[in-house]
């Protein structure tokens, strides 16, 4: 390992849905981190590894920091503001706008009392023309006093080349906390119930997506047959949504089956035979007990 060899640690942060995942997935040019258009889809705090010849980057992808409205909001909230000053640089993701909502202002404001660098993302440029970043550049430069503004597009890749050299620069120089080859911390177990938490993201409609949770009841592997067996558990709050789930016939939760099987087949490199259930447990979201069953556990 060369003597100039840099590691350290980055968080993402942003409001809910502006992209945090879709980029981490870019960066480090494989998906662990599950992507929807439905606000809330990264709960937990995710770790995935990036190494080359210059360094090691871990990033810390995070839920969107949002006002909580119940006990898997707070757990959420927490998880993305303990890390800012666990890391050595911050990335605020946001969108390529005139104008700071109250999502960036709440942002802004918690940043205050931040040491650490923190560079400002602009993404989804390729939805704007150039006059519409500069003014976005502008208009955020009041916000904040950032360490660097890079403007991307986490969905096309435009500038990963150039966001990843500025975040060398502000990593000390260290050792290499994980082997070259590895791309996060997450259990098989854990990427495995959140893809098929992002199909049913995907496919369900707006009032049922942040009300599940996912399951794995067991996971074997069968040599002879180069296959898994997952038996999974979706998790809802009401009876309704239990229907909305399975659908009629059962069309719904074939549908999600399918698409997660696919997903986690290229995740493990074998087949899978994947079997799904319903279960309704009322208002787990606040229920400190069924949080931590569900693997929301608090590690502080």
């Amino acid at each position: 390992m060369q003597s100039n060899f840099k590691s350290g640690f980055v968080t993402l942060i942003g409001r809910p849905n502006v992209g945090k995942s879709t980029l981490m997935n870019s960066l480090i040019g494989q998906k662990i981190a599950i992507t929807s258009n439905k606000p809330q889809t990264t709960r937990n705090r995710i770790q995935t590894v990036y190494t080359d010849e210059e360094g090691q980057i871990i990033f810390l992808d995070t839920p969107g920091i949002h006002k909580a409205k119940n006990k898997l909001g707070d757990f959420m909230v927490n998880a993305a503001e303990r890390t800012l000053s666990e890391v050595d640089v911050v990335v605020w993701l946001v969108e390529p706008t005139d104008f700071i909502g109250t999502h960036e202002q709440h942002i802004a404001e918690i940043l205050k009392n931040v040491k650490t660098p923190v560079v400002l993302a602009i993404n989804k440029i390729d939805t704007v023309n150039k006059e519409d970043i500069m003014m976005a550049i502008n208009t955020y430069k009041e916000a904040h006093n950032f360490a660097e503004i890079v403007p991307v597009s986490a969905l096309k890749g435009d500038n990963k080349t150039e966001l990843m050299k500025v975040l060398f620069k502000y990593l000390p120089q260290g050792p290499m906390y994980y082997d070259e080859d590895t791309v996060t911390d997450q259990p098989e177990r854990q990427i495995v119930a959140e893809l098929i938490r992002e199909k049913a993201l995907r496919l369900l409609n707006d009032e049922v997506p942040h009300g599940i949770a996912v399951t794995i009841e067991s996971m074997k592997y069968r040599k002879k047959a180069h296959l898994f067996d997952i038996e999974a558990t979706i998790i809802c709050e009401r009876d309704s949504h239990k229907g909305i789930i399975i659908g009629k016939k059962g069309a719904m939760l074939k549908s999600i089956g399918t698409k997660a099987r696919l997903e986690i087949e290229n995740l493990l490199g074998n087949k899978v035979n994947l079997q799904l259930w319903v279960k309704v447990k009322k208002d787990w979201r606040d229920s400190d007990f069924l949080l931590k069953n569900y693997g929301y556990k608090d590690n502080n």
